[in-house]
């Protein structure tokens, strides 16, 4: 019987550490323990939103989350052409919409294995998720460089680090 007991509570500890959950880590370059997670943006995707440094518009860059890892920039939506806004000729199959709410460039689909940038002083960058939105600089000092990727976590993980993304 105290065989099967330690047992038992080893297995447990052993399926608490496993890396089994998807979820988009976003992460302190440097610090790497400076870090939020979301397990929704791996189901429905994320945007990552800034206030454009030339025409002052908000532009919003839709990304998923692909089986492999990737992330993969599908759309954006933008109120006015600035620095830095694609065009729509510049990827092949993108598609060119005008909107009541701006500009839309679908089926971008430009993979990376990871996003960097860093938060910036003035833009106001934010990320939503769902309905979800949250401000990078309420987690993050202003300029920090942050690496947003697909990770793997432990349902230990979950269960002691808080996720402000996904509500618990």
């Amino acid at each position: 019987m105290k065989k099967l007991l330690v047992f038992t509570v080893s297995a447990i500890l052993l399926a608490l550490n496993l890396p089994l959950v998807r979820a988009l880590s976003i992460s302190n370059r440097k610090n790497h323990s400076e870090r939020i997670y979301s397990i929704k943006a791996v189901k429905e995707g994320f945007s990552v939103n800034y206030t454009h440094s030339v025409n002052k518009g908000r532009v919003h860059d839709y990304y998923r989350i692909l089986k492999s890892g990737q992330l993969e920039l599908y759309k954006t939506l933008f109120l006015s052409y600035g620095a830095g806004i694609p065009e729509p000729y510049e990827t092949q199959g993108a598609d060119f919409l005008v909107t009541e709410d701006g500009y839309i460039i679908e089926n971008l689909n430009r993979r990376l294995p990871r996003l960097v940038m860093a938060v910036g002083v003035i833009a106001e960058h934010s990320v939503t998720v769902g309905e979800t939105e949250f401000f990078l600089k309420d987690f993050f000092k202003p300029q920090t460089s942050l690496i947003f990727e697909m990770k793997r976590l432990s349902p230990l993980q979950i269960i002691t680090r808080r996720s402000p993304i996904d509500g618990y």
